[in-house]
């Protein structure tokens, strides 16, 4: 019944053991098939039965002439234990792929485990890369292959039985405080043929209509910078799914709560800088996109030789005294001066009075990002003196000014660069 159940996979692969049933099944299926495989298990240490779990697979694998590479140091995770033990497994894969120079990694999930991943997906309002699980998926940018998603777990317990295979059955699958063995418990292991291949083409249509907006909403990412008025004219999921795209380029995953807190940010908002992992989504005021985060600076010079001689730097540039809004006159009394970022509280004694910088910036419409690192000069006694575009301080004006600090504006430019 099962002696043709796998083709033969050209290539020599790594395939993921645990001892359970689905994977010595998937191990087992590979032999017959002629599939050169090395297998590699990972022990946490986590369960009493561990260690004799790993002693079977390595005499099977020993039986059998299977290279067997085994993780076996004590695993803690800090947050949650299966998410980092996911990671910690397929970085033990990736390490063996590259080291073995090996086509992919081939892993034993089964239509169960794919039912239960889309229910979970639902249950916490996911927005995956993919509905379920998909049959090949790049992890680090290496292949990832899930050869036995239309086999049940139960076929796969019987191919064990009649081919008479060893497996081990993990303890914790019993425990329901976890949410995986509750959807298994509660859903999926009582589904007939005719329910689970209803849910099967329901995950289907939900990757079809996924992709297809992907596809309209890359073409708007491709741009790197989003309109505002483009941005909001489209329906929740199409916005939704633009962000994903948009913050994911980089491999990262984010939830479906965090998208909707920022679309909402976005629908409401025309100026904001948000940490988007290690970028900063930023708008212009008519454009929103991300950017490299612009570093905070501080420079202390102590005469104006020494000011002169700081020139170009990311956000600023220093060159000889011009009349103008960029410009000052220094007092030996002023030294040391620090060239720095704008902070929240400065404020300069203009002719006129006391002018908040924040008010500035919104006087002008400078997007936060700017404002951000937008350089003043201060000094000895902590007093702003110079605020590249609104001016010096009332008793730092003359007409045959020293120094002039201008802001180096960082601009969108054609192509998805930055420059100031």
């Amino acid at each position: 019944m099962y002696d043709t159940c796998m083709k033969h996979l050209d290539g020599k692969w790594l395939i993921g053991v645990s001892g359970g049933p689905d994977s010595m099944a998937l191990l087992n299926m590979c032999l017959e098939s002629n599939t050169f495989v090395h297998a590699a298990m990972v022990n946490y240490h986590h369960r009493p039965e561990a260690d004799m779990e790993e002693q079977g697979v390595r005499a099977f694998c020993m039986a059998h002439h299977v290279e067997l590479s085994v993780l076996s140091t004590p695993f803690q995770a800090r947050g949650n234990f299966e998410a980092e033990a996911r990671k910690h497994r397929y970085d033990f894969f990736v390490k063996l792929v590259k080291e073995y120079d090996l086509a992919g990694v081939l892993i034993a999930h089964q239509e169960d485990d794919l039912l239960e991943t889309y229910f979970m997906q639902k249950e916490r309002h996911l927005v995956p890369e993919t509905y379920g699980l998909a049959e090949e998926m790049h992890y680090q940018g290496i292949l990832v292959k899930r050869p036995l998603l239309s086999f049940t777990k139960r076929q796969l317990l019987e191919y064990c039985v009649e081919k008479e295979i060893p497996y081990w059955v993990d303890s914790t699958n019993n425990d329901r405080s976890l949410a995986r063995n509750r959807i298994r418990q509660d859903l999926v292991s009582g589904m007939n043929a005719e329910e689970r291949a209803e849910v099967r083409k329901e995950i289907h249509r939900e990757n079809e209509a996924l992709q297809d907006r992907r596809r309209r909403m890359n073409s708007m990412v491709e741009k790197k910078r989003i309109p505002f008025g483009e941005y909001r004219s489209l329906c929740e999921e199409d916005r939704l799914t633009l962000l994903r795209s948009l913050l994911d380029e980089k491999g990262s995953h984010h939830t479906l709560k965090h998208l909707e807190a920022l679309d909402d940010i976005i629908m409401k908002k025309d100026m904001f800088l948000l940490e988007a992992d290690e970028r900063w989504l930023v708008s212009d005021g008519s454009f929103f996109y991300l950017m490299d985060p612009l570093k905070p600076y501080c420079f202390e010079v102590h005469d104006v030789q020494q000011l002169l001689g700081l020139g170009r730097q990311q956000c600023f540039l220093v060159e000889k005294g011009k009349p103008g809004v960029n410009a000052v006159t220094l007092k030996e009394t002023d030294f040391p001066v620090t060239v720095r970022n704008f902070q929240d509280g400065d404020v300069i004694e203009m002719r006129f009075g006391t002018k908040p910088v924040h008010r500035f910036f919104i006087d002008r419409k400078i997007p936060l990002y700017q404002r951000a690192v937008w350089p003043v000069v201060v000094n000895q006694a902590g007093e702003v003196i110079l605020v590249p575009g609104l001016g010096c301080s009332v008793d730092h004006y003359s007409f045959e000014p020293q120094v002039s600090v201008l802001q180096l504006f960082v601009t969108y430019i054609e192509g998805g660069d930055f420059h100031a």
